[in-house]
């Protein structure tokens, strides 16, 4: 995939200094670098906190909720340190986005952990990086080495008598710490399995302080908003969704690439007029809107505005960008399995639903795209999917039912061509490989 790319309907806010050397701190200084965190110095933590509020910035991480909202359940006062947490462990399929910003804006981040402190009265920032992310991990240590030389990040911060402190930390190369839970537990040295919830982070968090977890797109965000104000932030996108999003565009696509559009873009126009429509002439079989983990659209169902709510009434979840097209020469039970094999590796087997329910979807779909299917397999693994939704101690059970009962559910033909012995149906017709773990 490129990793720059560039189209006139893009409206550049988070990626506004990509690819014009903003990783050296005097270059990020002359593109306004470090002025919202000056800014948000002079306002009350109640007045950042509802500027980013207003804005109707949500969390780019999947979940979409409110982060000013986020924000304001951290309790004002604590017996116990407060932290803020930067989660860039970016690691679902089709997502690749948060790279990009490490890489070429990776001050924007530490500034947003910052303002992030000074709403919620943390001392402390942790930016936790996806373990395969080593070259990342280099880049983001130095920028917060170089803050710490300019006296932007440690004690008496901006001549403020603040002191803040921002650390980085690499994983370990686990899907799993992408949930916020996990990733404090990973953090604390532990192995990273999710917690059971309540209580809530923001209340008790990292070591048992009040904790805010935010993605690293999240968080690049917030100094345009405090710089910008929250009515411009709000403006580009639909009422709720406010801002940009950066979407990563693969799959059977001419152009892919990482492209920032308005929340609200049409994803039919996403895909023709931005992404160069289908190569080779083929026809659109699927889309996969927002990473993995988001139940497929159909070819009549893309005619979509992809913010969080419209997304939702349509089926599916706008979740981490990821925007995956598939061809009408790709077989969705390979997809499926595909997917499947992804989340049974990357289930921490904590709870039953997701160890033993992603093993049996992985090893139907395995026999079943080899020919060896039964009918009765395919009502079996919907049934299975649908009771594992809700049941698993975090997320990623339902990140891999909810795929898998839209596959089912829309394409039952497919899974039907399959039966009897035959050979998958597509492969003759050279299927390329379309998710890659």
């Amino acid at each position: 995939m490129a990793s720059l790319v560039s189209h006139p309907d893009e409206v550049k806010v988070v990626s506004k200094r990509f690819g014009q050397g903003a990783t050296d701190i005097d270059r990020y200084l002359e593109l306004d670098g470090y002025k919202a965190v000056q800014k948000a110095l002079a306002m009350e933590p109640d007045a950042i906190i509802n500027e980013v509020k207003n804005s109707g910035l949500r969390g780019r991480g999947g979940a979409g909720f409110s982060t000013g909202m986020k924000w304001s359940f951290v309790p004002k006062q604590s017996a116990k340190p407060k932290y803020v947490l930067c989660n860039g462990d970016e690691s679902e399929p089709g997502t690749c986005k948060d790279r990009l910003i490490f890489e070429h804006d990776p001050h924007a981040v530490i500034e947003g952990v910052m303002i992030g402190a000074l709403a919620v009265g943390a001392k402390s920032g942790y930016i936790y990086i996806r373990g395969e992310y080593r070259y990342l991990s280099i880049i983001m240590q130095k920028a917060i080495r170089d803050a710490y030389a300019k006296g932007f990040v440690g004690k008496n911060i901006f001549g403020s008598g603040r002191d803040l402190d921002i650390y980085w930390h690499g994983g370990a190369g686990a899907y799993e710490v992408g949930e916020e839970s996990a990733l404090m537990e990973s953090l604390e040295g532990k192995r990273g399995i999710p917690r059971i919830r309540p209580p809530f982070p923001a209340v008790v968090g990292l070591w048992g302080g009040p904790t805010v977890i935010n993605n690293a797109e999240t968080l690049a965000n917030v100094p345009h908003i405090i710089l910008g104000g929250s009515d411009w932030f709000a403006k580009l996108g639909t009422p709720k969704n406010g801002g940009t999003r950066l979407f990563c565009l693969s799959g059977n696509i001419a152009k892919p690439g990482v492209y920032e559009l308005p929340m609200g873009y049409n994803l039919k126009k996403m895909i023709y007029e931005v992404g160069g429509g289908i190569p080779h002439g083929r026809k659109l079989k699927a889309v996969v809107p927002g990473g993995s983990s988001c139940p497929c659209l159909t070819a009549d169902e893309i005619d979509v505005a992809m913010d969080f709510d419209s997304v939702a009434k349509a089926g599916s979840m706008l979740g981490s960008g990821g925007v995956v097209i598939v061809d009408d020469q790709q077989c969705i039970v390979k997809f499926a399995l595909r997917t499947m094999k992804f989340y049974k590796h990357e289930s921490c087997g904590w709870c039953i639903p997701c160890r033993e329910g992603t093993d049996w979807l992985e090893k139907t779909l395995t026999r079943f795209h080899r020919g060896g299917g039964m009918k009765k397999d395919i009502d079996n693994m919907q049934y299975l999917s649908e009771n594992m939704l809700g049941r698993t101690f975090c997320p990623l059970g339902d990140a891999a039912a909810m795929p898998t009962i839209a596959f089912v559910k829309k394409f039952r033909k497919e899974f039907e061509d399959h039966l009897d012995g035959k050979a998958c149906p597509y492969e003759k017709a050279g299927a390329m490989e379309l998710v890659h773990a």
